[in-house]
């Protein structure tokens, strides 16, 4: 899409493979990740880039040091209005300094801020009206290996309830996914009716032992089951295989799981913060945040319905069919070439 330009990727030392095969892409390996010590204050001086006119950090963070234009991806800003929600690998207070330190750079510095929706870019102007000007926003797409799959049989995952309804909770344990409401407005649902299960699948760490212990006090252990991290493979299957997927985060960037499953054919009921009701449109069930019975109500209709169900299903797979992500490379290179052209 862009012969024009020549393209230097770098990618951490144990990415196996080529990440592109084009004629007009070189890559470099590092050691260190986008978002590590290494890469946010020392990246000038641990790879060249003094040929490099323009310099797109696409992980939130903007390196410093840089001499030439530069573009930041900004997925969301939580780190700087909401620490609280946020969770990490370092002690909080040190990964809050982190973050903001790179995310203030990014704001100050960027000759341009892309972001993964238009929620987000609000979001990002109401923080810092200086931004006006230099925000776009670049709608992810959905990778065509996320399909429905009509003649899905039982799957072999371990964990995994087969012949129950499932409804589904998929991203990692953080404060802002909100697993703690999920698990009470499944309660609240589906409490006693043991053909229904709630699944999580997440980076399994303490907070999993904190949504057992909630389970229990719920009384729904027995229908709760976790899994850990899965392949794409595997991710597709359980999407084709849930009967609908709750997202009842309390922020989101974008909310990618929620595209995902819609392509799977599987109904998605979510909070009405941020980006979701902007993912969903009309082809999911939108509930306030904190309003439980409300989420409970939208994950019956789901689930006892299956005329919601189907029509849910139709819905999201022609929405996300329009979700592409060459659209999204074109309006990438597209701000590319405005902040060259300036």
């Amino acid at each position: 899409m862009a012969g024009d330009f020549e393209f230097l990727l770098l990618k951490r030392t144990d990415v196996p493979g080529k990440l592109s095969s084009a004629a007009n892409v070189r890559e470099v390996a590092l050691s260190a990740g986008a978002n590590s010590p290494a890469t946010m204050w020392w990246l000038p001086r641990i790879v060249p880039l003094s040929r490099v006119h323009l310099f797109h950090a696409t992980f939130n963070i903007l390196p410093a040091g840089l001499q030439m234009p530069c573009v930041t991806t900004v997925h969301d800003i939580m780190w700087l209005a909401n620490p609280h929600w946020c969770t990490g690998r370092l002690p909080h207070a040190l990964e809050r300094f982190f973050y903001s330190n790179g995310i203030n750079r990014a704001l100050a510095k960027s000759a341009a801020i892309t972001t993964v929706s238009d929620a987000s870019k609000r979001e990002l102007l109401a923080w810092d009206p200086r931004l006006e000007g230099r925000v776009f926003t670049t709608s992810p797409g959905v990778d065509k290996r996320f399909r429905h799959d009509p003649r899905q049989g039982a799957l072999t995952l371990p964990g995994w309830p087969n012949g129950k309804r499932i409804v589904l909770s998929v991203g990692q344990y953080a404060p802002y996914k909100n697993h703690e409401g999920a698990m009470q407005a499944f309660a609240k649902a589906f409490k006693g009716r043991d053909e229904v299960a709630l699944v999580f699948i997440q980076r399994l760490n303490q907070g999993s032992e904190t949504l057992k212990s909630l389970a229990r006090n719920l009384g729904i252990e027995s229908q709760v089951h976790f899994l850990g991290p899965v392949n794409d493979d595997s991710l597709v299957a359980c999407y084709n295989s849930a009967t609908v997927l709750l997202h009842p985060s309390l922020c989101e960037g974008y909310g990618l799981p929620m595209a995902e499953a819609m392509a799977c054919g599987c109904p998605v009921v979510a909070s009405d913060r941020s980006a979701m009701p902007e993912v969903l449109g009309d082809a999911g069930l939108i509930a306030p945040v904190e309003d439980l019975d409300a989420m409970a109500t939208a994950l019956r209709k789901v689930v006892d319905d299956p005329r919601v169900m189907l029509t849910l299903r139709q819905a999201g797979i022609e929405r996300t069919a329009r979700l592409s992500w060459r659209r999204f490379a074109q309006a990438t290179l597209d701000v590319y070439r405005t902040v060259l052209q300036r």
